[in-house]
C-alpha cells in the first residue's frame, strides 16, 4: 500500500511540475511585460567578426606573458571616468567616456569553438534549429518599430547571410545590403542615360506587370513578399535616401576624427539613423591589417592594438558625433562578437575561443550606464556575480529600444516568444 501510495503521489507530482512547465512561458512573458523599457528608436551594433578578447579590451587584467605561457592581459590596464572601472591601454578615448558606457562584461553562451554556430547565436539569440529559421536580432527591430519615411527599416554594413535575416518574418523585414560607404546599396540608381521620364515610363510598365501577376497569382506569400521588397527598392532608388551616402557633405575635420574605414561606416550609421534607419550593422573584421581580424590566434595577436585602437577612435567619435546632433540618449550602440577569448595563450602566442565570459559593450540609448556590468574572476574567464545569457542580452536591447521582451512572433499560427526566456537588466533601463 505504501509503494501504491509513494507512486500515485510521485504521478501527480509529475503531473504538476508538467502543468507548471507548460505555464512557464506565459507566466515569463507576464512578468517581462511589466519590466521597465527605454525610449531609444534606434541601434548601432559594431560587429567584431572573430570575437573581441575581453582580457584585451573592456575587462583587463593584469599582464600576463606569452613566451612563459604565463595568463594575463596583453597590454596595460587605464583608469577610466568611472571610479575602479578600468579599461585596455588602446581604449583611451572610450575611457574619457565611460560615465555613458556600459560594458556587460558576463555574457555567456555554450558555443565553444564553431564560429558559424556562435554567429548564429550572437544575432538570432537562440541554437541553430532544424524546424524553424530564427529571425536576426535587427529583423526583429525593423519588424516592431517598422519603417519611417522612404528609408529601410535595417541596413547591413557586413556580411549578407541566413543569420543575419527576416527568417520566419519574411523579406520585408530583410536587410538592405552595402556594399561600398560613399557609393550606397548597389542596384538601386539608375544609369547616367536613363532620364527621369524614361525612368518613370518603366517604372509604369513594371507596375502594370506586377499587378497583372498579383492578381494571377493571389495568396502566394513568397510573391507578395517579392512584390513589397520591389516596391521598397524602388522608393529607395530617390535622391532623398541616396544623398544619405554623400559622406563629403560631412566637415573634413569630423571624417578625420573617425579615422580608418571603420570609422566611416560608423559616420554613415548615424546618418543612416538620422534619417530614418532603425538597425545598422557595421562590420569589423578588417583581415588584411593582422591577418586574422579579430580572431586572434597565433601571431595574429601582434597587431590586435590596431583593431583595438580603430575601435576606440570610431566608437569615441560616435557617441561624439551623436551627442552633438542629439540623437545619444536615442540611439543604442552595442558592441558584439561571437566570442571571448582566453587569459592564456596559444602555441603561437595568441587566444583561443572562450564563451563561458566574455564582453558586449553597450553605449548612449538613454540607459543608466554603470561603466560595467557584472564580475569575472582573476583572469577574466569565469562568471563571479549577474551573469547575462544571450537571451538576457536581447531582452536588455530589445526593452532599450521600447520592445516588450515578452512580445511573441508568430510563425504563421505558431507563436515564438521574441526572446528564449530572456530577461533585462532592470538596473540599465530608466
Amino acid at each position: 500500500m505504501h509503494k501504491q501510495e509513494l507512486t500515485r503521489r510521485n504521478l501527480l507530482a509529475g503531473t504538476a511540475a508538467l502543468g507548471a512547465g507548460a505555464m512557464m512561458p506565459g507566466m515569463q512573458r507576464l512578468a517581462v511585460a511589466n519590466e521597465p523599457r527605454g525610449k531609444a528608436e534606434h541601434c548601432i551594433m559594431l560587429w567584431l567578426g572573430g570575437g573581441m578578447g575581453q582580457i584585451d579590451t573592456f575587462d583587463p587584467r593584469p599582464k600576463g606573458d606569452p613566451k612563459k605561457k604565463k595568463p594575463g592581459g596583453y597590454y596595460d590596464m587605464i583608469p577610466t571616468a568611472v571610479k575602479n572601472v578600468s579599461v585596455s591601454e588602446h581604449l583611451h578615448r572610450c575611457a574619457d567616456r565611460m560615465d555613458r558606457i556600459t560594458a556587460v562584461r558576463t555574457v555567456h553562451h555554450d558555443v565553444i569553438d564553431e564560429h558559424a554556430a556562435a554567429v548564429n547565436r550572437m544575432h538570432t539569440g537562440r541554437p541553430t534549429s532544424g524546424t524553424i529559421v530564427y529571425p536576426s536580432i535587427g529583423s526583429i527591430v525593423a519588424h516592431e518599430l517598422g519603417v519611417t519615411g522612404n528609408v529601410p527599416a535595417y541596413v547591413l554594413a557586413g556580411y549578407p547571410n541566413l543569420t543575419r535575416g527576416p527568417g520566419f518574418l519574411g523579406a520585408r523585414h530583410s536587410y538592405l545590403y552595402l556594399t561600398d560607404t560613399e557609393s550606397g546599396p548597389t542596384g538601386l540608381t539608375p544609369a547616367k542615360t536613363i532620364t527621369a521620364d524614361r525612368q518613370q515610363r518603366r517604372q509604369r510598365m513594371l507596375a502594370d506587370l506586377r499587378a497583372d501577376y498579383l492578381r494571377r497569382n493571389p495568396g502566394q506569400a513568397p510573391v507578395a513578399d517579392y512584390d513589397a521588397t520591389l516596391d521598397k527598392a524602388l522608393r529607395l532608388a530617390g535622391p532623398e535616401f541616396m544623398d544619405v551616402f554623400n559622406l563629403k557633405s560631412e566637415p573634413a575635420s569630423l571624417i578625420e576624427s573617425y579615422g580608418s574605414e571603420l570609422g566611416k561606416r560608423c559616420l554613415l550609421a548615424r546618418r543612416l539613423c538620422q534619417s530614418g534607419v532603425r538597425f545598422v550593422e557595421v562590420a569589423h573584421n578588417l583581415n588584411f591589417v593582422n591577418g586574422t581580424g579579430w580572431d586572434v590566434h597565433n601571431q595574429g595577436i601582434l597587431k590586435q592594438h590596431v583593431l583595438i585602437n580603430e575601435l576606440d577612435m570610431a566608437v569615441s567619435t560616435l557617441m561624439d558625433d551623436l551627442e552633438a546632433h542629439n540623437m545619444l540618449d536615442k540611439t543604442l550602440i552595442v558592441i558584439s562578437g561571437d566570442f571571448g577569448r582566453p587569459a592564456s595563450f596559444d602555441g603561437g602566442g595568441g587566444r583561443g575561443h572562450h564563451c563561458k565570459a566574455f564582453t558586449v559593450v553597450l553605449a548612449g540609448g538613454g540607459l543608466k550606464h554603470t561603466g560595467a556590468y557584472g564580475q569575472t574572476n582573476d583572469l577574466a574567464e569565469e562568471i563571479v556575480t549577474d551573469p547575462v545569457s544571450v537571451p538576457d542580452l536581447f531582452a536588455t536591447i530589445f526593452a532599450s529600444l521600447g520592445i516588450d521582451p515578452g512580445h511573441e512572433l508568430h510563425d504563421g499560427d505558431r507563436p515564438v516568444p521574441i526572446t528564449d526566456m530572456g530577461k533585462p537588466i532592470k538596473s540599465l533601463l530608466a
